[in-house]
């Protein structure tokens, strides 16, 4: 293509080596007994656009640092789910409200009749991976295919502290695009390079996590990539790792070296340091247009060329917000530790990936803001904290959706008292419907992919926001900081999030995170009764739901004062920093179903009562938390 300019490709691919700050001491994490694996990936392929085949060798070098002894390894074939009565193929058969992305409604919308995408691949449209050669080594190893999962005997077992080479050659086709990664999207992406490789399972202290891959979450090993795609030399590529060699890449980059070049092909050679995924987008349409930020890493945005004029424009007016997240984000969370990110035309949605995101393109400019918002904070939350999201997805989508709300209302100029107010009403919507399962759900075993994702996402949201009303907003930021600084490249559990929060509040929190993340216990307080004996006003509360929380109280006197209260959760053992002009009552054990205040004012100089009056507290009937007296 000749829509790159030397200069354009040239600011693309100048970082060569990495340079930037992934490499930075974090503090060390408080447990001394914390270890994790590591893998360094060195990998070649050839691509032929034409057919969407391609063939690959890997060179893996696995570091174990566990104390354990390991006789097996297991590998992610991720492209082997989109095939006919894979795994992932019969949970689109058999779940109540499949992803409409991945099915076909032969039916109506009242009364629909979904037909799983997968199911109508043929032979040339599947996906796969084939392990054509395995050596352990250098000696070969037994390995047998089990769906989207290799898994593979050693010969010797790798001891603790030992590294082993594992050297394989495979054979792989791009399927059409069905979820996340394939080829020729619905906007006429060329191919979208997501979960592409042979890829190592982690191994923690809870063991192999070597989960099939049926409709979501991602958990891999941290380490570094080299890896080489030889490709047509019309097809632009953007995605993972910093560049290596654009003085042989062309596309006007006009070197003697490519003039002499033969052959129809060229080779992108990059590298990705202290990453846990490599993906890659290519496309021979693709507008690159780059953005230097001050005291940050430079932005890539690629896009179609093809698409309408209207979309075109708003790729243009993505590019300035997305340095205003960058720096919203940065700024809130701790600094993006890599040179690069890229935004990259591409998927069926938006995905976040190392470094990168793929995006749909063709929506209005707010909905490529908000996707950008989201998988540009999901840098932090998932591709610095990795977590491991088929067990902790609210770790991951929430926490994302927490500080995606808080920039989006704060670039926006919104200002909103409560800028999760969205994630409230879906929340409390899921915990009425009778089809709520706990957070501890294995992201892939809900029964229904909306209960999912408002648990994923939106009480995953609340856990951080109701988090600040526990223990105070500045506490939450700082427990924000302090979460980012101690464990990022790293794997954090709940029990890290929330023991690093105990830390900066000094308060008991372990109550909180159980009843929220492993029950479903709902929130529900009320004002009961306001009575009066002459100038002294009790008013009495009764918590009807199982879930127990501290409680802010707002009382408005007829002359139009108001006056503010805290009562503070007894297994808290302590209450959170307020006003001087909040008063901290006595606090509240959860064995009492009700509690009692007095107020030296009458009942008839009061207006009412309120309970949470900001509504950070995700109480299911609000409806009660108000007793109107005048």
């Amino acid at each position: 293509m000749k829509l790159f300019s030397a200069l354009s490709l040239g600011i693309f691919i100048m970082m060569s080596s990495f340079t930037g700050q992934a490499q930075k001491d974090f503090e060390v994490t408080p447990n001394p007994y914390y270890w994790q694996q590591h893998v360094d990936y060195t990998m070649a392929i050839d691509m032929d656009v034409k057919t969407y085949k391609y063939s690959g060798t890997q060179k893996l070098v696995y570091t174990n640092n566990s104390p354990d002894d390991l006789n097996k390894v297991f590998y992610h074939l991720y492209p082997n789910a989109f095939q006919p009565d894979s795994e992932m193929d019969a949970r689109l058969k058999s779940i109540a409200d499949p992803d409409g992305r991945m099915v076909n409604n032969l039916g109506t919308k009242a009364e629909p009749n979904y037909e799983s995408r997968i199911s109508k691949l043929g032979p040339d449209e599947i996906g796969y991976i084939k392990v054509t050669s395995l050596l352990q080594n250098g000696q070969p190893v037994t390995h047998e295919t089990q769906g989207t999962i290799l898994m593979v005997t050693l010969n010797t077992p790798i001891q603790p502290g030992e590294k082993t080479t594992f050297d394989m050659v495979f054979e792989a086709q791009v399927p059409l695009q069905i979820r996340r990664a394939g080829r020729n999207s619905k906007e006429g992406v060329a191919l979208s390079m997501a979960q592409w490789y042979p890829k190592l399972a982690e191994y923690d202290d809870e063991g192999w996590h070597a989960d099939p891959y049926i409709a979501r979450e991602f958990y891999g090993v941290w380490g570094d990539f080299d890896v080489k795609i030889t490709i047509d030399k019309d097809y632009i590529i953007g995605g993972t790792g910093y560049l290596q060699n654009p003085n042989e890449i062309g596309h006007g980059y006009e070197t003697e070296k490519v003039k002499k070049q033969k052959g129809k092909t060229l080779t992108w050679h990059f590298k990705a340091p202290k990453v846990h995924d490599f993906t890659w987008a290519a496309d021979p349409d693709y507008i690159h247009d780059t953005l230097k930020m001050e005291n940050g890493p430079t932005l890539h945005f690629l896009y179609k060329s093809t698409m309408p004029a209207e979309n075109l424009e708003n790729w243009k007016k993505l590019q300035p917000i997305t340095e205003q997240l960058m720096n919203y984000f940065s700024t809130h969370i701790g600094a993006y530790p890599y040179d690069q990110y890229s935004v990259i035309h591409g998927g069926d949605g938006g995905m976040e990936y190392g470094m990168s995101t793929l995006i749909v393109g063709e929506g209005s400019l707010d909905g490529l803001i908000g996707v950008t918002a989201h998988e540009l904070a999901h840098s932090w939350f998932q591709f610095v904290l990795a977590t491991n999201e088929s067990k902790h997805s609210w770790m991951d989508e929430g926490f994302t959706s927490y500080i995606q709300d808080r920039a989006l209302d704060a670039i926006s100029g919104t200002n909103s008292d409560n800028p999760f107010s969205g994630s409230y009403r879906s929340y409390i919507a899921l915990a009425k419907s009778n089809r709520e399962q706990p957070q501890t759900t294995h992201s892939d075993r809900y029964n229904y992919n909306r209960a999912y994702s408002i648990s994923a996402y939106s009480k995953g949201t609340l856990f951080l926001s109701q988090l600040g009303y526990i223990i105070g907003e500045d506490n939450l930021n700082k427990t924000l900081k302090r979460y980012y600084k101690e464990w990022a490249f790293k794997h954090p559990k709940p029990m890290d999030v929330i023991r690093v929060a105990e830390k900066v509040s000094g308060l008991e929190l372990d109550w909180y995170l159980m009843d929220w993340t492993q029950t479903t216990n709902t929130i529900d307080y009320a004002v009961k009764a306001v009575n009066s004996e002459g100038d002294i006003t009790t008013v009495s509360l009764e918590r009807i739901g199982l879930m127990p929380m501290p409680l802010d109280v707002e009382v408005t006197f007829t002359d139009g004062t108001k006056a503010q209260y805290n009562i503070p959760l007894r297994m808290m053992r302590g209450a959170k920093p307020v006003a001087n002009t909040t008063t901290v009552l006595t606090n509240w054990a959860w064995t009492h179903p009700n509690y009692s205040f007095k107020i030296d004012k009458p009942k008839s100089a009061i207006t009412s009562i309120t309970i949470d009056p900001r509504g950070y507290m995700a109480d299911v009937n609000r409806d009660n938390n108000v007793m109107t007296l005048n």
